[in-house]
């Protein structure tokens, strides 16, 4: 009975959580940041990572970047597009590594660390969770879509402007974004551990 309220609670919390990353990807989408727009999504995969395990991560990681590809697909995100247009199956294959792997890495290194500092271990994963997402990427870039990176650069160097031209506000504004909210997440996570308890146990 426990199992299955325990198991009840974890596939509801992963559906809210999945639909706040759906609605945060389209609306972020449509901001004027170029080429790619800021990825907020990556709180609430933070905070689902956190709350059950790097599995669920994943998974959120995962329904992310679905969302990532149909806005590339469609034209909504520009870039992302142009990636796109140049080759399907590898900008599936770059948006699902990157997104899936955020996930799976910022809810391992919660677990691991939480054994001793929750507190720590949110903070960590709110940095890595970027770090991955935003790593993965450019690597993806750098190895599929060299022409279209140079494309971009129009003439300048191009690590220069990969570090500080494509990714770094963005990238900036994300790992900002999350470092700010820790402390809202830190209290979310217990607010919401402490109910799943209480729901279980009943």
């Amino acid at each position: 009975m426990v199992k299955t309220k325990a198991k009840t609670l974890r596939l509801v919390s992963l559906g809210i959580l999945s639909a706040i990353i759906i609605v945060l990807q389209v609306l972020t989408t449509y901001f004027p940041t170029k080429p790619f727009p800021i990825t907020l999504a990556l709180i609430p995969i933070i905070i689902g990572s956190a709350l059950f395990d790097e599995k669920a991560g994943a998974f959120l990681g995962g329904v992310f970047s679905v969302v990532v590809l149909i806005m590339c697909a469609i034209g909504a995100d520009l870039g992302g597009a142009m990636v796109w247009n140049a080759s399907p199956l590898l900008c599936i294959l770059v948006c699902m590594v990157k997104g899936v792997c955020a996930g799976y890495v910022s809810g391992l290194l919660y677990r691991l660390i939480a054994k001793k500092n929750s507190i720590v271990a949110t903070i960590t994963a709110g940095f890595i969770a970027p770090v991955v997402n935003t790593g993965i990427f450019i690597t993806g870039l750098a190895l599929f879509f060299k022409d279209i990176l140079v494309t971009w650069a129009g003439g300048s160097d191009l690590l220069y402007y990969v570090i500080f031209g494509l990714t770094g506000i963005n990238f900036l504004v994300e790992l900002g974004v999350n470092m700010v909210l820790s402390p809202v997440i830190i209290k979310i996570l217990h607010a919401i551990k402490k109910t799943n308890k209480q729901q279980v146990a009943i």
